[in-house]
C-alpha cells in the first residue's frame, strides 16, 4: 500500500511511525508546507524546554526509513489538491494541525500592542510567518488572557533572565528584543476560577521558581478550596494545593533575591474591550467583566455579574486556543468545532481519507496525547487495509504521480536530506553563539542553503 500523510508535526510522524511499524510493506510519504519538518515540536515547544524536543530523534529515525519519504515545501490544497493525492495513494491521512488562533471577538482587539499568543510563540520560535512580528515590549505591564500552558510559556519567556534564554534555541532577533524589554509585571487572566485552570503542575512550578520573578497570588481567591479539592483527581488536587501554598507564603518566607519582576494569576474576569490610548492607536488596558461560576469543576460556566474593572497594560497577549482551518473544499470540515468530522480518524463520507492530531480532535493535550491519538488513526488505516475496505489490488503511483504534478506547477519539494543540510547549518551557527542551534527563519534562505 502507498499511503500519504499531510503534515510533519507530531501527529504526522506518529501516524507514519505506527503504519511503518505494523505493516512491513507499506510505503509512507509525508508532505509538509514548510521546507523544515516537526511542526509544533520545532515551532511550539518553548525554547527553554529542550527535553520535550527529544522526540525529534524518533521522528528522524522514521524519516530515514527506506519506506518513508519526506517532501517539504509543498502546500497541500494549493500546490496539489487532496483529490490528486487520493488518486496517487491508497489512503491519505490529514495531520496538518491548527494553524490559526481563536479570536476574542471584542472591540479593540486589533489595536497595536495586542497579539495572539500563537503569533508571539511563533515569533520567538522562528516560525517563518511570524518572523516580522516585532512585538512592542516598551511597556511595564503585560496582560495574558488565558490560563493554559501556552499562557505560562509566554509569561515565562517575558520574565526569564536573559542568561537562561541565551543558552536555548530562541531566535537571535527575539533575544535581542527581549534584551530591551521593559516588561516587569505580567498578569494571567482567566474567565473562571482556580479549579478550572488548564495549565499543568510542572509548568506552574517552573514559573513559581523562575529566578528574579516573584509570584503574586491573592489568598482570598483560594478561600475554602482545600476542602473543595479533597476528592478531586490527584493532578487537580496537587495543582490547587501548589497555588494555595504559593498564595499563602509570606514575603520573606522564601528568599526572593531582589525580584525586580512579578507575575500573578487573576480569576473570574472576562475581557469585554481592549481600551485605546487617547489618540486611539494603541492598547492602554482591558475592561474586564467580573464573573461568577455556575456549576462546578471543569463544567463550570463563567457568567458576568454586571460589575466591571479596568486593568492597565501596554501589551495584551490572547492565549485562548488554537484553531484548525479547512485545507481543501473537497474535505468535510466542521467550522464550529474546527475539526474534520471523523470516527476513529476515518473522515465521514470520504472513504480512503483519514485524519489525526489536532485537526481530528481539536487543539488540546500534550505530545503524548497526540501520539496515542495518531496511533489510533493509523490503526484504523491498518484495519481497513486488512478488511479490504482499501483496495490495494490496483497499484498507485504515489509520489511518481504527485511529483509530475508539482513539477508542472513549478514546485520543487525539499527532501529529508535537504532538511539535514539546513539542520547542520543551524547547529553550526548555534555552536558559534554558544546555543544548541540558531534557527533560520526565512524560507528563502533555507532554499538558498540547499542550492535552490
Amino acid at each position: 500500500p502507498r499511503l500519504c500523510v499531510v503534515g510533519s508535526g507530531p501527529a504526522g510522524f506518529y501516524t507514519a511511525q505506527h503504519l511503518l511499524k505494523h505493516h512491513d510493506r507499506a510505503q509512507v510519504d509525508i508532505y509538509e508546507k514548510l521546507p523544515v519538518p516537526f511542526g509544533l515540536v520545532r515551532f511550539g515547544v518553548a525554547p527553554d524546554h529542550p527535553e520535550v524536543k527529544n522526540v525529534i530523534n524518533t521522528f528522524t529515525q522514521t524519516a530515514r526509513s527506506d519506506r518513508c519519504s519526506y517532501y517539504g515545501n509543498v502546500a497541500v490544497g494549493k500546490d496539489v489538491t487532496v483529490g490528486e493525492l487520493q488518486q496517487a495513494y491508497h489512503a491519505v491521512v490529514l495531520s496538518y494541525g491548527a494553524e490559526d488562533n481563536r479570536v476574542l471577538g471584542i472591540p479593540g482587539e486589533n489595536l497595536a500592542g495586542v497579539y495572539s499568543a500563537r503569533a508571539f510563540v511563533g515569533w520567538y520560535n522562528g516560525l517563518p510567518e511570524n518572523q516580522h512580528l516585532k512585538p512592542d515590549l516598551s511597556c511595564e505591564t503585560a496582560l495574558i488572557l488565558g490560563h493554559g500552558n501556552v499562557a505560562l510559556d509566554v509569561a515565562r519567556i517575558l520574565l526569564s533572565p536573559l542568561d537562561l534564554l541565551r543558552k536555548t534555541d530562541i531566535t537571535a532577533s527575539s533575544l535581542a528584543a527581549l534584551a530591551c524589554s521593559k516588561v516587569k509585571h505580567v498578569w494571567l487572566v482567566g474567565r473562571r476560577g482556580p479549579l478550572q485552570v488548564a495549565f499543568t503542575i510542572k509548568e506552574l512550578r517552573e514559573m513559581i521558581n523562575l529566578p528574579g520573578a516573584r509570584p503574586v497570588l491573592d489568598p482570598s481567591d483560594f478561600t475554602g478550596l482545600r476542602d473543595a479539592v479533597k476528592d478531586a483527581p490527584r493532578p487537580r488536587k496537587r495543582l490547587t494545593e501548589l497555588m494555595i501554598q504559593t498564595a499563602l507564603e509570606k514575603p520573606g518566607e522564601k528568599p526572593v533575591a531582589a525580584a525586580a519582576r512579578e507575575w500573578g494569576l487573576r480569576f473570574q474576569r472576562s475581557p469585554q474591550e481592549v481600551l485605546p490610548t487617547a489618540d486611539g492607536t494603541r492598547a492602554r488596558g482591558v475592561r474586564m467583566a467580573l464573573t461568577r461560576l455556575q456549576g462546578s469543576g471543569d463544567a463550570a460556566k463563567a457568567v458576568p455579574t454586571g460589575e466591571v474593572e479596568e486593568l492597565e497594560c501596554g501589551l495584551v497577549l490572547s492565549s485562548i486556543g488554537y484553531r484548525s482551518l479547512p485545507l481543501d473544499p473537497a474535505v468535510p470540515f466542521d467550522p464550529q468545532h474546527g475539526v474534520i468530522p471523523n470516527s476513529s480518524g476515518r473522515v465521514r463520507g470520504a472513504p480512503g481519507l483519514y485524519c489525526s492530531g489536532w485537526v481530528k480532535r481539536g487543539p488540546t493535550g500534550v505530545i503524548i496525547t497526540t501520539m496515542n491519538d495518531s496511533f489510533d488513526t493509523a490503526q484504523s488505516v491498518l484495519e481497513d487495509l486488512q478488511a479490504g475496505v482499501l483496495d490495494v489490488s490496483a497499484p498507485r503511483e504515489g509520489f511518481g504521480a504527485v511529483g509530475s504534478i508539482l513539477h508542472s506547477r513549478g514546485v520543487r519539494p525539499v527532501s529529508f536530506s535537504d532538511w539535514e543540510k539546513i539542520d547542520a547549518a543551524e547547529v553550526a551557527r548555534g555552536k558559534a553563539a554558544g546555543k544548541p542551534r540558531e534557527k533560520i527563519v526565512d524560507p528563502e534562505e533555507m532554499l538558498q542553503l540547499i542550492g535552490r
